[in-house]
């Protein structure tokens, strides 16, 4: 499944998933249950948008997911939502508002239509999903389904039966589901939210700050690179992947080596040679360095790592740590032209599969030999 961000609004918005397999939905009360999987964390207070497409119609494609607007920003956000799912060429759109609200009252019949007719309660955030409907219908995609998701219950907004009533509600589904059990598979830790994915980057205390800006200060090099410096960059990058390996042998780098290699990333030819480390045999390796470097080093040494994470995350179909990743590399370094180059190719929804196509052909055509196991699939 391929995910990304829609455009920022007035809310932050992100998408996120890290699937990567062909999943067919049944009940929408299980893919519901399965939002977690397919963000990576649990939403709070969210508008989540899911295409579906293939050749059933059924295929779970990108999702979009973005903060609960405010009412008088409603309307536009779901406009960007909308052309944002569009980029998947769904058939068709799911719809989830993810909200503890409670119900809201409302008059049972309009103003002026017929007698007065006192008041009675409806599920929350019903005009967000009629915003949400008027938008998917601009840009000729159907809405096939919009349900509350609240209190581990959800509600069909459009369903007139009993079982959507305000007050009642269907259970989400419990046990391991079919995206659960994929999500599994794939290694996937679901976060309580996604400020608990941003802390998996966050710097580490002053003490440990201190120590790595002085390891920064004493290995930084003292000429221009070459290419001995680049042989011997790649060499160092390669031995401590090799440390980072998951399992029991697994041993994260040390201040020094951090600091070496975050030095040696500023160097064109040892960051696109690293780059591909994101297609081998080695990816989820190479991908816990960049998350030591970009924790570790820091600013700007921390921006040319993270722009590394946020591209291996996105080629597991990881949005949420892809553009937190991102956003750390801009952050630091705003004009780093790699986080420059992932954020064009996030913001034109390339999806996972393209995006190792085209890296592996940028190496190729550049003259740098991929890690074994690079390949496209």
């Amino acid at each position: 499944m391929e995910f990304r961000d829609p455009a920022p609004f007035p809310a932050p918005a992100s998408s996120d998933g890290p699937l990567d397999d062909a999943v067919l939905i049944g009940d929408p009360g299980e893919l519901a249950a399965g939002l977690p999987q397919l963000l990576g964390y649990r939403p709070h207070e969210s508008i989540v948008l899911v295409s579906l497409g293939g050749g059933t119609g059924r295929r779970v494609g990108l999702t979009v997911r973005a903060d609960l607007p405010p009412a008088d920003h409603a309307r536009q956000l779901m406009a960007v939502l909308a052309r944002s799912l569009t980029t998947d060429a769904p058939r068709a759109a799911l719809a989830f508002v993810v909200s503890e609200a409670p119900d809201e009252t409302v008059p049972l019949l309009p103003p002026g239509v017929g007698p007065g007719g006192g008041w009675g309660t409806d599920l929350p955030h019903r005009s967000l999903v009629h915003d949400l409907v008027l938008a998917l219908d601009a840009v000729g995609l159907p809405l096939e389904q919009a349900l509350l998701v609240r209190g581990e219950r959800w509600w069909d907004f459009d369903c007139p039966g009993g079982c959507c009533a305000p007050g009642a509600g269907t259970s989400l589904p419990t046990g391991v589901g079919e995206l659960a059990a994929v999500a599994v598979a794939a290694g996937t830790v679901v976060a309580a939210d996604r400020a608990e994915l941003a802390r998996r980057l966050a710097p580490p205390g002053e003490s440990s700050r201190a120590a790595m800006e002085a390891a920064v200060l004493r290995t930084a090099p003292r000429s221009a690179g070459g290419p001995r410096e680049v042989a011997t960059g790649r060499r160092r990058i390669r031995s401590v992947v090799a440390r980072c390996r998951p399992g029991p042998g697994q041993q994260p780098p040390g201040d020094a080596e951090v600091a070496r290699i975050a030095w040696s990333l500023r160097e064109p030819d040892v960051r696109d040679w690293a780059l591909l480390l994101s297609l081998g045999d080695d990816a989820a390796a190479a991908e816990a360095l960049w998350i030591e470097c970009t924790r570790r080093a820091p600013s700007p040494l921390d921006a040319f790592p993270a722009a590394l994470v946020a591209v291996c995350a996105w080629l597991r179909g990881d949005g949420a740590l892809a553009n937190i990743a991102l956003d750390r590399a801009l952050d630091s370094e705003p004009g780093n032209s790699l986080a420059r180059l992932v954020e064009d190719a996030l913001a034109a929804c390339v999806p996972p599969r393209q995006l190792r196509a085209l890296l592996i052909e940028a190496g190729r055509s550049a003259g740098v030999a991929g890690p074994p196991g690079a390949s496209a699939r």
